[in-house]
């Protein structure tokens, strides 16, 4: 197991070179200029040729992005071009807040998305079958920015319950939370539904009944972790992308997240926080993976790293 996370470990330095080779390059092929951006409209051509000298953008491109993989290497992500202050100083708070959120939606569509999934295929084709099929494809089908406007309208605006956004407690959580849970509670409960009606289907399980075992145990014992494979890839695949999905989401509720930094350094055409910003989603991503692959051999014994 040592030997295999050290071999992953080490196959995300390609991954992330590669990545960080195509976002420098495209960043470039945008069209804008940084230096103009920060001038502002009324600036004189000297002026922006002056912000362009000091941010380096008059160099080569490949001179431009040597600087700034030697930059990486050192564990520094630069300084941006808007707040004058370290990347890592801008991202971090911002990081921290997405992380909280992407953690809090899985745990909340995890907690339903789980046991809907069992009862529907513990009881196929019933009213409770059906009822969590119209909800799942229902959340599946529901874009995240409508659902959180409906949510702050009832629960907001109209009962006066909960904050309409920002930050400052866990109260504020709970509204982008559910808004962020929404898609993947629908698919795990799809995915736990269709593993599970799979497994209970098999030879075994059978034979655990035909032998007296309680019908809780059969369930819970020897269904639900041979069925919990494709749930964790699931769940890992959407947990990734929930950590560079919530754009949308922190935007609606104003949280003061990783992607909503993104969007507005994109529109200032701020480099350094944009670079480093994708680039920390990227990591994430990889370990996620890692996790989750280290994941299945706890659930599935049969599962070996040589």
């Amino acid at each position: 197991m040592f030997q295999y996370i050290i071999r992953r470990l080490i196959s995300t330095i390609p991954v992330l070179f590669g990545i960080s080779l195509m976002l420098f390059f495209l960043l470039r092929a945008l069209p804008g200029d940084p230096a103009q951006v920060i001038a502002g409209e009324l600036a004189t051509e000297k002026e922006v040729e002056l912000i362009r000298n000091q941010l380096g953008l008059d160099r080569p491109v490949y001179v431009q992005y040597a600087k700034f993989l030697v930059r990486i290497v050192q564990f520094d992500l630069g300084t941006s071009t808007r707040t004058q202050y370290p990347v890592t100083k801008e991202i971090a708070p911002r990081l921290l807040n997405t992380v909280i959120l992407a953690l809090a939606a899985t745990v909340l569509a995890c907690l339903l998305g789980i046991p809907a999934g069992i009862i529907a295929a513990v009881k196929p084709y019933t009213t409770i079958d059906m009822v969590v099929t119209a909800m799942a494809l229902f959340g599946m089908s529901m874009p995240a920015f409508w659902l959180g406007l409906m949510l702050i309208i009832i629960f907001s605006v109209k009962l006066k319950l909960l904050p309409v956004g920002g930050s400052g407690g866990a109260v504020y959580l709970i509204l982008p939370a559910i808004t962020l849970a929404a898609y993947l509670l629908a698919s795990i409960a799809r995915n736990t539904r269709s593993a599970m009606m799979e497994v209970l289907a098999q030879d075994y399980i059978t034979t655990a009944r035909s032998k007296g075992v309680r019908e809780r145990m059969v369930i819970i014992r020897h269904a639900l972790k041979n069925s919990f494979i494709p749930v964790i890839t699931v769940i890992g695949l959407q947990f990734g992308s929930l950590l560079g999905g919530t754009v949308l989401t922190e935007t609606v509720f104003a949280w003061p997240g990783l992607g909503r930094l993104l969007v507005s350094s994109i529109l200032a055409r701020d480099y350094p926080v944009i670079q480093g910003a994708i680039l920390i989603f990227a990591l994430l991503f990889v370990l996620t993976n890692l996790i989750v692959d280290m994941l299945y051999a706890y659930f599935d014994p049969r599962v070996r790293y040589d």
